[in-house]
């Protein structure tokens, strides 16, 4: 009797356990799908910030590459991510793009460095010699100036419809003033940062070397032309073009000259680095690749011995690079300059020829050279490219029958 009457309390006790170990059980079951959905919502966060910060970093990282470079800064475009951008590979692949392009892209013609600086910059060069991208070779046209392109227009009708195939940079006297005489398309902007330069004085060669370090900045420029004002073309850009990119040689023209003007002109005193078996003269009128336009911005030894004990009427614009030439690469060297000059009437200038001068026979006279030469191990009669001197007023009569001439309407290759 006693124990019948005990059932009903334990059959209660027992339920109220029950109860209390499903609500413990849900309670669990509630936590821990609670903390399961924070944690999704936590970690989903995180991947999307870490993947934000990875890309920052990639772009930093690939940022701070390219402006470890010297450079003005100007010209460096970054591309701005915020943190809503999906990060794909397209994406990245076009900040990549977007930054080689920049760093590629040379500065303005018109920058603030100093020679040091400028000639730093233009000695680098990568130890890669094939490019990643896409490259065109340029040809490099620097003219060397007192004042303005007197014959510009001639030379806009030889650089028309050939655009993306050379690059132009003008040295002018510090004294010039561009206000003064109004720029040909072409040729506009295109003013190098100057300095003075005077006939027979070493601030001739220094001239010289920051046009090509100028020029160097451009990664596409491959062959490397110095001119004067007075210079005009003798063929068109596609035969003056391919002449020049197709070549594996240099045009310096280099030789030894027993006169006075030429050994006459060395000094053990002033030149202790160059011995007078190794001193050479030649027109200071070059051609020269991008191997050996780098190797001239490079040179500390000879360029800065010109610099520094040539004095006076030195005359180092015609020694110079024919002693360094001789010196360091003879055998990259042609050994002769594509600018016909005409000394034929001696005296310390060449033959400058008016609007009177010009005709039909003699530009063909100069078309012909003097003869043959070799290009590339054969002979051809092709030897000058460009001729000078030529006075502003020849202009128009240039004009008039120049360009039927040298064909600077037509894309056809002279033969040579």
């Amino acid at each position: 009797m006693k124990d019948h009457n005990q059932n009903p309390s334990n059959f209660f006790t027992k339920l109220i356990n029950v109860q209390g170990h499903l609500l413990n059980l849900l309670s669990y079951f509630l936590t821990f799908g609670g903390g399961l959905v924070l944690g999704i919502v936590l970690a989903s966060s995180y991947l999307k910030d870490s993947s934000f910060s990875l890309q920052i970093a990639q772009l930093s990282f690939s940022s701070s590459s390219s402006s470890s470079s010297p450079s003005n800064g100007s010209n460096i475009s970054h591309m701005t991510i915020s943190p809503n951008d999906t990060v794909t590979m397209s994406n990245l692949t076009e900040v990549h793009i977007r930054e080689l392009e920049a760093f590629l892209k040379p500065p303005k013609v018109r920058h603030d460095m100093d020679d040091e600086e400028l000639f730093w910059r233009a000695s680098m060069a990568p130890r890669i010699p094939e490019y990643p991208f896409h490259r065109v070779p340029k040809v490099a046209f620097m003219f060397l100036t007192r004042g303005p392109v007197h014959l510009a227009p001639l030379w806009e009708k030889f650089f028309q419809g050939h655009q993306g195939l050379f690059s132009i940079y003008v040295h002018s006297d510090r004294s010039y003033n561009e206000s003064s005489h109004p720029e040909s398309p072409v040729f506009h902007g295109r003013r190098i940062p100057s300095q003075r330069a005077e006939w027979g004085q070493v601030n001739m060669i220094e001239a010289e070397s920051r046009l090509i370090a100028n020029a160097l900045l451009d990664i596409s420029n491959q062959r490397f032309v110095l001119l004067s004002e007075s210079c005009i073309p003798l063929f068109n850009f596609s035969t003056v073009y391919s002449y020049l990119i197709n070549t594996n040689k240099t045009f310096v023209q280099v030789y030894d000259d027993p006169s006075g003007v030429g050994r006459g002109r060395y000094d053990e005193s002033y030149y202790p680095q160059i011995t007078l078996d190794q001193w050479r003269k030649g027109s200071q009128w070059v051609e020269i690749d991008r191997d050996l336009a780098i190797e001239v911005v490079s040179d500390q030894k000879y360029y800065t011995t010109f610099q520094k004990l040539c004095k006076g009427y030195c005359f180092a614009d015609e020694h110079y690079l024919p002693t360094f030439m001789n010196i360091r690469f003879p055998k990259k060297n042609s050994n002769r300059t594509v600018t016909w000059v005409d000394w034929s009437r001696g005296g310390p200038h060449p033959v400058e020829y008016a609007s009177t001068d010009v005709t039909v026979e003699l530009l063909s006279t100069l078309r012909k050279g003097n003869g043959w030469c070799d290009y590339n191990g054969r002979g051809t009669d092709v030897c000058f490219l460009f001729a000078r001197k030529f006075s502003p007023n020849s202009l128009d009569k240039l004009l008039s029958i120049a360009p039927q001439i040298m064909q600077f309407n037509t894309d056809i290759d002279k033969e040579y």
